[in-house]
């Protein structure tokens, strides 16, 4: 029987102070969900007893509490110094016999039973570590591709002295932990070969908005740590939890990364001369690797359904490291922690930032964080420059790891060349409150340190660098205070990115998702383009062509694929509530503007009424292009099983019109009825008004544009500047125009809304509305919580009258 050492099968969350968290829960998953197929690298740890006896034994204590006390715990000026004393002592320390002797017994059997040539990983799981109320994410070591005896001991030395990493000293001072009472175990567990294939981390939540419906996964060549230190840009992939579950296509979203790198096995010899960090080696990553997912998509769905049953296991979400073996194709987990940022949230507040101006763009990366901050950069290559920096500052560095956290309490904003939204270092910002950019290649080259810059985290998931100290507002809301009122109170959305964050704030759906957006964003190629490809005769959109849709052998299926993902997370962010898109609005010119457009688009001297919107669904001259619509639209409703999604046609001028549009849908397999499809049709025309009860057999909702309706109401161009002081939503022909609309709308017992921004500009039209009996209203995500209290006020007043009318009688 050993004393200091079990097999992680036999351990579980019960043994948390004697093994520490990561090998407690380690052995949480093997003994528990093994039998759930999930595969956990077998392996042993030693416990923190043996931490213990090895400080007693060298007497260690007391110069470790001598130096601690040396520590300054107002600015934290000397943390380098404190961290690299207390290290050194650690180091020069010998593990005592029967620890050692235990250690290497327990690596033979190992041996026996796996094979003499095996590796393994030597990881720190700290007895404080990974709490549902504290993650310690990245404070310790860990040691990769250890083969002999002599290389174990040396590791498990080196984990007891990554317990007093600056980072961990830090953490621990910030948490209010006693650094003498948190102890180590040490985790011994067979590498996985993902050297020879890929690895990564993923999330049972949205790491940024805290959105509880997906799984969250980022992925990378080789070993896990160029992803957990920031190293990589990294693929990230949305998996819609429902769908997974009802055993549909559960994959909403995928995105490239660049993966710059590759962390894999040195080529040395054994003989050679070696130490711990030059086990491994980082190499660049060829470029037909860098633009190739490193999972397919079976795979994903299985690192989810585990990810998902994780979860259901711990009774809260889980941040997860996984990895792929190389060398037998299968996958593991390798780690599960308590996510600790949005589990521990009680209430959603709501913070509203919006940018008054724009100076000169200096960068772009992913963001962390939803939020504008403005500071003077200060660029750094190492934290030990931690004394350049003051309080506020925004640092700028090539990468983000975890030894950049005690510095992230002091600054506004990280900015960094590499790194991805899942690094540990974007976990500990995201827990200290941080703002960051990250990955944006290029910061370090395109800021001035000391220079004045703004930080902006509120455009979907691009952060966005400026030159200077530029103006901006920030609103706090707590949404639990706002009281929905009786008129569906819904969302015009245009960027998908946006959508997990919007869907947290009060609502009844989306009241108009703008596909015509998502295909310039997502795609930014005119679909014609990609269906007559071969024939293209400008060599440069087809040369931008090959290279946006790299792996594509179908350029077809890369417009479907995109918008189908544009459209799912949207729909996702909202399910079950109604998610009404909008099928393709552009205008001739704006058609023109997307890659290879020009060929395929007529001049019009008006596009604004000209060839736009229902009129194009069914020519022969878009027909095709519309048919690309029509099945990434399919693949939404009926193979990831978003039918929450209604498809809205704009701009129909007859009714003959909208047979042909039905019609071609039909033919493109979107049958109204099928599997509950719903369609819509804009009123944005005077003939929809007229015709209202022949539109009315159709369709089975309407919505007002009623920028259109005003235009052409009034017969002025929205884009006039000259007539703006004319062009107004609450002249009394257009409000006639939407009586009319409503009125007929309810004598055939069909849903109409309104989307526009007057409702929540002025409190009289929003009541003019309500008074008609209009169904829903859509705003805009920054006009919305203004919206919903002009709507309250009105159904305020409206009911004060009707008690008054009944007293009265």
């Amino acid at each position: 029987m050993f004393a200091y050492t079990r097999y992680l099968s036999e351990i579980g969350l019960e043994d948390l102070q004697d093994f520490g968290g990561k090998n407690a829960s380690l052995g949480e998953l093997i003994h528990h969900l093994k039998e759930e197929g999930i595969q956990v690298p077998e392996g042993f740890a030693v416990s923190s007893q043996a931490y213990e006896d090895f400080l007693q034994s060298n007497g260690f204590a007391q110069r470790m509490d001598q130096i601690m006390n040396e520590l300054d715990r107002e600015g934290f000026t000397n943390l380098a110094e404190i961290g690299s004393k207390i290290r050194e002592v650690l180091l020069k320390g010998t593990i005592p016999r029967p620890i050692k002797n235990e250690i290497v017994a327990q690596f033979h059997e190992l041996k026996q039973e796996f094979g003499e040539d095996i590796q393994v990983a030597v990881r720190s799981s700290a007895t404080a570590e990974d709490l549902p109320e504290a993650s310690f994410a990245g404070q310790q070591e860990t040691y990769l591709n250890i083969c002999s005896d002599q290389e174990l001991l040396e590791a498990c030395l080196f984990c007891y002295a990554s317990l007093f990493t600056d980072r961990a000293i830090k953490y621990r001072e910030d948490n209010g932990f006693d650094h003498m009472q948190v102890k180590l175990s040490i985790g011994v567990q067979l590498m996985v070969r993902s050297d020879k294939a890929c690895s990564g981390v993923c999330f049972t939540l949205d790491p940024e908005t805290g959105f509880r419906d997906v799984v969250m996964i980022s992925g990378g060549w080789g070993l896990g740590e160029n992803i957990v230190k920031g190293v990589i840009t990294p693929d990230e992939y949305l998996i819609f939890k429902p769908s997974l579950l009802n055993g549909k296509k559960a994959i909403i979203s995928k995105k490239i990364g660049a993966k710059e790198k590759m962390l894999v096995y040195t080529n040395k010899k054994p003989d050679e001369d070696l130490t711990l960090e030059t086990k491994t080696i980082n190499l660049n990553t060829s470029p037909e690797k860098q633009q190739k997912y490193v999972l397919n998509d079976r795979e994903i769905e299985i690192l989810a359904d585990w990810a998902i049953k994780i979860e259901k296991h711990y009774g809260r979400p889980m941040d997860i490291e996984w990895a792929k073996d190389g060398l037998t194709e299968e996958l593991f987990i390798t780690q599960a922690r308590p996510e600790t940022v949005h589990s521990n949230t009680s209430s959603y507040k709501f913070y509203e930032y919006k940018l008054l101006e724009k100076g000169k763009l200096l960068t772009r990366g992913k963001n962390i964080g939803n939020k504008i901050v403005s500071g003077r950069a200060r660029i750094l290559h190492s934290p030990k420059e931690i004394r350049k920096v003051e309080q506020g500052d925004v640092l700028v560095t090539e990468i983000t790891n975890p030894d950049w956290d005690p510095i992230l309490k002091k600054v506004s904003a990280i900015v960094t060349d590499r790194g991805g939204r899942t690094s540990h270092a974007a976990i500990v910002a995201r827990e200290v409150g941080a703002v960051a950019v990250v990955g944006t290649g290029d910061a370090t080259k395109t800021i001035r340190d000391g220079e004045m810059v703004t930080v902006s985290c509120i455009d979907g998931n691009n952060g966005l660098v400026y030159e200077g100290e530029l103006k901006w507002e920030s609103t706090e809301i707590d949404i639990s205070d706002i009281e929905s009122p009786e008129t569906d109170v819904m969302i015009i959305l245009s960027d998908p990115d946006q959508a997990l964050r919007i869907s947290q704030l009060p609502n009844s759906g989306v009241g108009l998702m703008r596909l015509e957006f998502a295909i310039s964003n997502s795609i930014g190629i005119h679909p014609m383009a990609l269906i007559k490809y071969p024939k293209l005769g400008d060599p440069i959109s087809k040369n931008k062509i090959d290279e946006m849709t790299y792996g594509y052998q179908d350029k077809k299926q890369f417009f479907v694929d995109k918008l189908a993902s544009a459209v799912a997370v949207t729909a996702a962010a909202f399910y079950p509530k109604d998610v009404i898109v909008r099928m393709s609005d552009f205008k001739t010119n704006e058609y023109a503007n997307l890659i290879g457009g020009k060929e395929f688009e007529p001049h019009e001297e008006n596009p604004m009424i000209g060839w736009r919107g229902a009129s194009r669904y069914y020519h022969p001259d878009y027909r095709e292009g519309f048919g690309l619509e029509c099945e990434a639209m399919k693949m939404v409703r009926d193979e990831m099983g978003l039918d929450n999604v209604k498809l809205m046609i704009p701009f129909c001028r007859t009714v003959e019109e909208a047979n042909k549009v039905i019609e071609t849908m039909s033919e493109f397999g979107l049958k109204r009825g099928e599997n509950g499809l719903q369609l819509y049709m804009m009123i944005e025309v005077p003939s929809n008004v007229l015709m209202a009860q022949e539109f009315a057999q159709l369709f089975d909702g309407f919505s007002i544009g009623s920028n259109d309706l005003t235009q052409l109401t009034l017969g002025i161009d929205r884009d006039c500047e000259i007539l703006n002081d004319l062009f107004d939503t609450r002249n009394d022909s257009v409000k006639m125009m939407i009586s009319q609309a409503i009125r007929m709308a309810k004598k055939n017992y069909t849903k109409i809304g309104l989307c526009g921004q007057a409702p929540s500009d002025y409190p009289s039209f929003a009541q003019f509305l309500v008074e008609e009996g209009i169904d829903s209203i859509s705003f805009n995500p920054d006009a919305l919580l203004k919206g919903i209290g002009n709507i309250n006020l009105v159904e305020g007043i409206i009911e004060k009258e009707a008690q008054i009318r009944l007293a009265s009688d």
